[in-house]
């Protein structure tokens, strides 16, 4: 049987993934009308964030090793499936209730991410695999910036409904056009699904990320809290016991503690805690009425509009790394691009009193995510087994998730904690975020520098593409 196009499995495989990163962020700016829309209370509303980030955190790796494990389209056509139906839920929800557990259905579309980076290894010549990934990443990179981009124009013009009934048009032709053109992946992970490690990783998950995005409301010295967080660390030690006993298990440990691996996911904890962390402030920062002596009163749209040049620098640079890496490696790109991070960051925390200088700031940062994205992915791809590759890429996509949870959390209380008479935070505590984001983007790039680079010895497949080893202890090679 002849190979299906790899431009038109790579198109398939960049909506889906563009989609669901679009679905993170297109909601956020539109809460507000959201919460009036549906009368409820701020609280309340923020778990149509909530629900989705718990729900995505725990099927990405989950789904991720079931696809290596019966079939990465089988398991990615199921996983479109699941997320128009959750659209298409959210779109007609008649309250809150119904639009929270739309987005719990919403966020298994997190299994798309290592889904995709799966078919790309399996189906993609050794030589097209790095660009592939870098180009993915991009688009993926990108639909975060589209959602806050585009929220404003498209609640203004039509209803806050339709950033819903948009995802479900191009979901269900993209979920078409998979089920007919995108070739099964003949890559075929041995064993079975652990469903105890399933379960475990599930609940800290939960137990971790819950009191993280809950503690504003909560408090962070409350019963709830605190008892949550004591219960992550039991279930994940219980968890890492489960799964080094497991013939079978759900994330092998012994790949994620892979030298290239375990400093890859560090700088993706790092990043990830500045980037979500700025997605989610600098709007709020910009949407201050300048009454407050900072801030410039800007809307919805106009906030979105200065986000604009992160969503097209972070598209450029991450199309530029899949060039720049067989030539200067992808560990120097992940530091030079958590770098970029950490210099936008710290220039927004020295000068922030003009619009254009959130514009610069909003630029640079975004060259930093190109970067930083297309090569977290190729050094993780590069440096698994074939069979491993939806699981470590869905588990590096969550640690990301993790480190942007806490890195939110903890910028919200430097922001929060002291508050003017009006209500609104002082500048102060914004000046003090964003520099607390620049000393973790600094940090970031200080773990790439830890990444393993080997350039001598036989690497084979997507090793041999990037320029950086195979260290997973058998050949990665691609089937061509």
């Amino acid at each position: 049987m002849p190979r299906k196009s790899t431009r038109l499995t790579f198109a398939v495989l960049a909506t889906g993934a563009g989609v669901f990163a679009m679905l993170q962020s297109l909601i956020a700016p539109a809460l507000p009308t959201v919460q009036h829309a549906l009368h409820t209370s701020q609280s309340t509303a923020t778990w149509v964030m909530t629900a989705y980030l718990l729900s995505a955190s725990v099927f990405t790796p989950i789904l991720g090793r079931i696809g290596d494990l019966i079939g990465k389209k089988r398991t990615l056509v199921a996983v479109l499936l699941v997320v128009l139906a959750g659209c298409l839920l959210a779109a007609l929800a008649p309250n809150i209730g119904m639009l929270i557990v739309a987005r719990v259905v919403q966020g298994v579309g997190g299994a798309l991410f290592p889904l995709s980076f799966g078919i790309i290894r399996d189906e993609f010549a050794p030589s097209e695999v790095p660009g592939s990934i870098s180009n993915l990443s991009a688009v993926i990179a990108a639909g975060g910036g589209v959602g806050i981009v585009a929220a404003g124009p498209i609640v203004s013009a039509l209803d806050y409904r339709w950033l819903f009934w948009i995802p479900v048009a191009v979901v269900a032709a993209t979920t078409l056009i998979a089920l007919r053109y995108v070739p099964e992946s003949p890559n075929r992970a041995e064993g079975k699904v652990s469903w105890l490690g399933a379960v475990l990783l599930s609940a800290w998950l939960v137990a971790l990320l819950l009191p993280l995005s809950q503690a504003g409301t909560w408090g962070w010295g409350s019963a709830r809290v605190l008892g949550l967080f004591a219960v992550a660390v039991v279930l994940f030690a219980l968890w890492l016991l489960a799964e080094a006993r497991s013939r079978s298990p759900l994330i092998d440990l012994r790949v994620m503690r892979l030298p290239a691996v375990w400093t890859t996911n560090t700088v993706a904890f790092l990043f990830g805690a500045g980037m979500y962390a700025l997605w989610s402030f600098l709007p709020a920062f910009v949407q201050t009425p300048s009454s407050a002596g900072y801030g410039f009163g800007a809307s919805v749209t106009t906030s979105g509009l200065l986000m604009l040049p992160m969503l097209l620098a972070m598209f450029c640079s991450g199309i530029l790394s899949g060039r720049l890496a067989p030539v200067v490696g992808a560990k120097a790109l992940l530091t030079t691009g958590a770098a970029l991070g950490a210099v936008a960051l710290g220039f927004l925390a020295l000068w922030h009193a003009a619009q254009w200088q959130i514009a610069v700031v909003a630029g640079v940062f975004g060259l930093g995510i190109g970067l930083a994205f297309a090569s977290m992915a190729n050094l993780i791809v590069g440096s698994v087994p074939p069979e491993q590759t939806g699981a470590a890429t869905g588990m590096n996509a969550n640690i990301r998730t993790i480190g942007g949870s806490i890195g939110a959390a903890v910028t919200s209380v430097l922001v929060t904690g002291r508050l003017q008479p009006s209500g609104l935070p002082y500048g102060s505590g914004y000046t003090h975020g964003f520099t607390l984001l620049a000393v973790l983007c600094l940090a970031a790039a200080l773990a790439a520098l830890l990444v393993p680079v080997r350039r001598t010895g036989r690497a084979t497949g997507t090793a041999r593409a990037t320029g950086e080893p195979s260290q997973a202890g058998r050949p990665t090679a691609v089937r061509g």
